[in-house]
This record gives structure tokens, sequence and C-alpha cells, in this order.
């Protein structure tokens, strides 16, 4: 049997590209994503010993994500700035940067019961069986819900693409 030490480091080793990569979708933000995955395995840590199967111990890290994601709001609120549209415009640049800043804000338009599974699919790696699991939802509802946010999410960037042709 592993101590505790060792089934940590295991998991830390296997599953933090996919928590990294999870966390910087999520926030946008290199530093903030890190934070994200550190505060995560701290939490982890703590609780180690309540996860039964090594199995589950992806999606009980992105959960976990997800919960230390949402405190992040709940203990601070967010400063807002103004921006000058003129300075905006010229830090975006490049099209593939404005497909990649639609690409998100569609996503982020997406409601969260679009958008959990679809993240978790794409980015997460996991299967609907899992995703179904994770969100205690039955396969079908996940497979409809995946279904749908890519109809959305088409929807939204052909409407994008539709105003960029018309200007």
């Amino acid at each position: 049997m592993w101590d505790k030490k060792s089934r940590f480091t295991m998991l830390v080793e296997a599953l933090s590209p996919d928590l990294y990569r999870y966390a910087y979708w999520l926030v946008g933000d290199q530093d903030i994503a890190e934070d994200l995955v550190q505060e995560t395995y701290m939490r982890a840590w703590r609780s180690l010993d309540s996860l039964r199967e090594a199995g589950a111990a992806k999606a009980w890290l992105i959960t976990t994500l997800r919960r230390e994601n949402a405190r992040r709001f709940s203990r601070k609120s967010l400063e807002r700035v103004d921006v000058d549209v003129d300075t905006l415009e010229a830090t975006i640049g490049s099209d593939d940067k404005l497909e990649v800043r639609a690409l998100h804000q569609a996503l982020r338009d997406l409601s969260t019961d679009y958008r959990d599974p679809l993240l978790l699919q794409v980015i997460g790696g996991f299967n609907i069986r899992e995703i179904a699991e994770e969100m205690n939802l039955s396969t079908g509802a996940v497979t409809t819900r995946l279904f749908r946010a890519r109809q959305k999410l088409r929807a939204a960037l052909d409407g994008e693409r539709d105003s960029e042709v018309s200007k």
C-alpha cells in the first residue's frame, strides 16, 4: 500500500497538465491558473484520505478546482477598470487573436449547463459516462447538453462572422 505522500506525488505528476490546462481556460491568466492548481492540491492533500478510488482522482480534482475558482470570487470583489476602445483594439492585433477571443466569449456566454460538460469533455478529457457521474446526470442528458452546447457555439460564432462580413 502506498503512503499518503507517494499517492499524492503520483496524482500531481499524472494530473498536473490536465488541471493546469483546465484552470488556464477558466481564468485566462497563467499566474492565476497556477495559483488555482496549487490551491486545489493543497485541498487535495488535506482530503486525500477520503479518496477511495484512484480512478476518480481526476474528476475529484477537477471538481475541487472548479470550487476553488468559485471561492476566488466569493473572497474578494473584482476591481473594474474602464478601458479605452481604441487602446483595446490596438492591443488585439491579429485576426487569430480575434477568433480565439470570439470563441472564448462564446464559451463564456453559454450557460453553465452547457459549458461545464463541454469543458469537461474537451479540456478535461472526460468521456460522457464520467461527465454524467461528475454532474449527477444521465448519459443521455450529457449527450444532449454536449450537442446543444456545440449548436449554440456554432450559432454564436456564425453570427460573429456574419456581423464581421456585413461591416
